[in-house]
């Protein structure tokens, strides 16, 4: 079992959003880092990648990588 998994999603933005993504777990989160993010990127985003990516690992808990994406969504403009 995976335990990458969110205990709640969080909402972002695709494109010129009109489009919204669940995004439910780490993986997921680091699917959108590397394929959707915009172009600009701050600290937060690497800072979410690298927790993403240990959760993903097991070496980190699921819970700090879903509040990292959070900050680095919201700073980034596309946290619904």
């Amino acid at each position: 079992m995976r335990r990458d998994f969110w205990d709640e999603p969080v909402e972002v933005i695709i494109g010129d959003g009109d489009h919204l993504k669940s995004i439910c777990s780490s993986r997921d989160a680091l699917a959108y880092l590397m394929t959707c993010w915009p172009r600009e990127k701050a600290a937060s985003y690497a800072v979410a990648k690298r927790i993403c990516t240990d959760a993903v690992d097991g070496r980190a808990d699921s819970s700090a990588a879903a509040l990292a994406f959070k900050v680095a969504a919201d700073e980034a403009g596309v946290l619904r």
